[in-house]
């Protein structure tokens, strides 16, 4: 089967290496893959290259995708961080195989990339912004009512909030300018009136352009261990390759004891399936049982092979096997095995706790940081708060600073002053930056802060070392004690 890659029916000549590239990329639009990931998703453990390979492929890349009409930076470097993908918008690109008479195979996958989060919210903003029209006209007939200025206010601060994490920076630049002119306590003057109708008509004539950025939301890849495989059965270790993928694991094969002592001088595997019987005459599969168990008590080995007296048994057992197999068994039956010493993927690295009352903010912060690892909570009403903190446990909190009912500057200092959740970690996010409001933030107790609108990199990059800091704290603590 033949990878084959199309943009506008044209298509692209790429290395297998690249052709991978391109689809992992696809597969997870908007995603952050680091160097050192992408390595590991692309190669097997190893025969790995270097980081700096990966460099070069991203450029090659880019350079193939350019050649086939795609002026725009598609591949996009974030700095520090790694590389993602944006979507080409002058190209449509098709990521599929083909058959051997060259007829295109369907894509199990739509590969194009689309902003699922804009559009899913994309009323939303409309709707806000309706609100600040009803607003103008009014304060154009002169007779803005205070429930409904309160209502053009509160939309005006969730849009200046939101709209430039979805891809309008100018809308929340309008949206913030619309908020500090309804907080004005007097009654605005005509200028002010003209000044609220030009940026209301400016905001609603900024939702029929495109969004600059996309947070669609995120994939998350497939949870995949690595095994080794000791055996010289050609036939059977072939079957098992052909399987391997659908069972969320990526096989490597040793024929014999020393490519085996060669592949683990490299890397560690998750699991080993080990045969016991080698043509070599010095030694056989126990000694290298006993080498892995000694060198790697943590790694899971399966014994699989066609000796099965009573001695054999108890030699394995001795030696710190996890599971034997006796021979012949399907691959079915096999991997079964597998199964049950791999080590159970963990839900998340942590959980995260987010409470605002935009909706909207609630799933763009969410998208982008499920596909780290992490398991979010989402709170749209702040008077909730300790009752669903003490449900959850999280890890961190973010909060929103500036919430109706119960604000997040009263929810730092509730948390602070109590004895068991005094020290969890609190990202305050606020649309405000003056010094005023953050010198309140941090004595309210706040670890950090993060300025609306939110940018996805800086986001994942606080939040997670934050969690990270805190757990090293915690583990030092462990180890003094």
């Amino acid at each position: 089967m033949l990878s084959r890659v199309t943009c506008n029916e044209q298509e692209i000549l790429l290395t297998a290496t690249e052709y991978k590239l391109l689809e992992l990329f696809l597969q997870n639009p908007d995603r952050i893959f680091s160097r050192a990931v992408i390595l590991d998703r692309l190669w097997g453990f190893g025969d790995a290259p270097t980081e700096n390979a990966v460099t070069t492929h991203i450029k090659d890349l880019r350079k193939k995708l350019k050649t086939a009409g795609i002026a725009e930076e598609f591949l996009e470097t974030v700095y520090g961080m790694g590389y993602r993908i944006k979507p080409p918008p002058s190209c449509s690109i098709s990521v599929g195989e083909k058959n051997q008479d060259g007829k295109k195979k369907p894509s199990p996958k739509d590969m194009t990339s689309v902003n699922r989060v804009l559009e899913r919210f994309r009323n939303s903003f409309v709707g806000q912004v309706a609100v600040l029209e009803q607003a103008k006209t009014a304060l154009l007939a002169g007779n803005l009512h205070e429930d409904l200025q309160q209502r053009a206010l509160r939309e005006a601060h969730k849009l200046a909030g939101s709209m430039g994490s979805f891809g309008y920076p100018e809308g929340s630049r309008l949206g913030r300018k619309i908020e500090h002119l309804l907080l004005e306590n007097s009654s605005l003057s005509p200028e002010q009136i003209s000044n609220f109708s030009q940026l209301v008509t400016a905001l609603q004539q900024e939702l029929t352009k495109p969004a600059v950025t996309s947070t669609a939301p995120n994939v998350p890849m497939k949870q995949t261990h690595r095994l080794l495989v000791i055996d010289n059965d050609t036939m059977l270790t072939q079957q098992l390759q052909a399987e391997a993928d659908s069972w969320g694991i990526r096989m490597k094969v040793a024929p014999n004891l020393a490519t085996a002592r060669s592949l683990f001088s490299l890397a560690n595997p998750d699991a080993v399936l080990l045969d016991l019987s080698f043509t070599e005459i010095e030694e056989d599969g126990l000694i290298l049982l006993s080498e892995i168990v000694e060198r790697s008590p943590n790694i899971p080995v399966i014994v699989f092979t066609g000796r099965d007296t009573l001695a054999d048994r108890l030699k394995v057992s001795r030696l710190g096997a996890r599971q034997f197999l006796h021979k012949p068994a399907t691959t079915e039956e096999i991997f079964q095995a597998i199964a049950r010493v791999l080590p159970q993927p963990k839900t998340s690295e942590a959980k995260v706790l987010i409470v605002d009352d935009d909706p909207v903010i609630l799933a763009g912060l969410s998208a982008l940081l499920t596909p780290w690892g992490l398991e979010v909570i989402t709170l749209s009403q702040s008077q909730q708060f300790w009752k669903v903190l003490i449900a959850t446990s999280p890890d961190l909190v973010v909060l929103d600073l500036e919430m109706p009912i119960v604000n997040g500057l009263e929810l730092c200092k509730v948390v602070r002053q109590d004895v068991q959740w005094g020290d969890l970690p609190i990202l305050v996010v606020t649309a405000h930056t003056e010094a005023e409001f953050l010198q309140q933030a941090f004595a309210a107790g706040a670890d950090d802060f993060i300025s609306k609108p939110v940018l996805g990199p800086e986001l994942v990059t606080r939040v997670l070392s934050r969690i990270q800091r805190t757990r090293w704290r915690s583990q030092a603590g462990r180890s003094k004690a």
